[in-house]
């Protein structure tokens, strides 16, 4: 059965920096080809992904991922109905997001009164929402729906557990919960501990950075004077180390644009379809994860940097990452540089790997910077960004169209 798939190959240079550290501090690195490789997190840069949907989506079209799932939908239902208070609400909403998703919700104690300088008891601390053990994701629609819900059941004065014992009120839940996702859980994905009714499989595949070269990890020794210290005090008022590294790196990703179609129309009705929801998810998703950053310790390192190479390609069969191009290393002392070298290796792996397999590639796009990459030209159609985003669009609905 064909298949559309996209995936999305970069090389980006990184100077000094540590945007993605281990439980040490340090950057984190994996052994790849024989030796020590910088490594930026699949994580990582799917959070930075997420964040910079933020600028290219609409809020109704995102999700939020917290264990304060509590407060999430306290604020949807008294935006609706202002006259609730939150002790009126938080019953009913704990019992909601217990049926939905199935997710265990703890009582948070208050933090225990201390006592001001004079020895007085401070005032009472304000009671808190209960909390899931761990995060939840939830759509935007998806909190909205559950909100109507719960001010169905407070509208009746119902009691909130005998409410939600309801079979027709549980299914509604749980019906809420699993369908009209969000863009980021539709490409994300989403997994609950305790029930698998409302997982969400990922249609994007995104793999841990690389750099294509191996690293060596640096300290930068570093001292801050005490801005208030006379002349007569000398000597630094903080002495700290951090590490970093630089790279230039292979990132990956590939998008199931199948599965992307099925998690986005789950539970739309004709009126929520609005334009075409699996484009624009797409045109997000390309722009979103070339662009964005991981933003560790970006304040010290001032690493904004943009990718050197982008590659697209739109596959009927499945994805295919080329980090083979790179599992002998690329090596330190090059005249050429790492990001010529890279764009050599890929120009000479990519062809010989699609043609060893018969991986028919049914577009490429090319955004490629300066002469450093000139070996890659002539592999594909060669745009900048606002093009490919585009072009990818394009093509993406006419496949869809196609299909039907």
């Amino acid at each position: 059965m064909s298949r559309t798939i996209l995936d999305v190959h970069i090389l980006q240079t990184v100077p000094p920096s540590n945007i993605n550290r281990d439980d040490t501090g340090a950057p984190k690195s994996a052994v790849y080809g024989g030796v020590r490789r910088s490594r930026v997190s699949s994580q990582a840069w799917k959070k930075a992904t997420r964040a910079a949907f933020n600028e290219l989506l609409d809020p109704a079209e995102l999700g939020v991922r917290t264990k304060k799932v509590v407060e999430a939908l306290t604020d949807r239902i008294i935006a609706r109905e202002e006259a609730l208070t939150t002790a009126q609400v938080w019953p009913m909403a704990v019992e909601i997001i217990q049926t939905a998703t199935g997710a265990k919700l703890e009582t948070r104690k208050p933090p225990a009164k201390g006592r001001d300088k004079d020895g007085a008891e401070d005032e009472a601390t304000e009671p808190q929402a209960p909390q899931s053990s761990y995060l939840l994701f939830l759509s935007a629609r998806q909190l909205d729906g559950l909100a109507d819900l719960a001010i169905k059941g407070i509208g009746q004065k119902a009691e909130p557990k005998v409410f939600v014992k309801d079979s027709a009120i549980k299914a509604e839940a749980k019906q809420i919960a699993s369908t009209r996702h969000s863009v980021d859980i539709a490409l994300f994905g989403r997994m609950v501990a305790d029930t698998a009714d409302i997982n969400v499989d990922a249609a994007a595949q995104v793999a841990h950075a690389l750099s294509v070269h191996p690293v060596d990890l640096e300290t930068d020794y570093f001292t801050a004077v005490d801005d208030k210290n006379s002349d007569a005090e000398p000597g630094a008022g903080m002495i700290g180390t951090v590490d970093f590294n630089s790279a230039t790196l292979y990132r990956y990703a590939a998008v199931d644009i199948d599965l992307l179609t099925r998690n986005l129309d789950a539970g739309l009705t004709e009126g929520e379809r609005t334009g075409d929801p699996v484009r624009r998810a797409v045109e997000a998703f390309i722009e979103g994860f070339t662009l964005s950053m991981p933003t560790g310790k970006i304040n010290t390192f001032g690493n904004n940097t943009l990718p050197d190479a982008v590659i697209v390609k739109l596959r009927s069969a499945r994805p295919i990452s080329f980090v083979g191009a790179f599992e002998k290393p690329i090596a330190q002392d090059t005249a050429d540089g790492h990001v010529r070298s890279a764009c050599r290796a890929l120009a000479e792996h990519i062809p010989a790997v699609e043609d060893a397999f018969g991986a028919a590639t049914d577009h490429t796009w090319i955004v490629r910077v300066g002469s450093r990459t000139q070996d890659l030209a002539g592999l594909g159609e060669e745009v900048n960004l606002r093009e490919l985003v585009t072009k990818v669009g394009e093509a993406v609905a006419g496949r869809l169209e196609k299909r039907g």
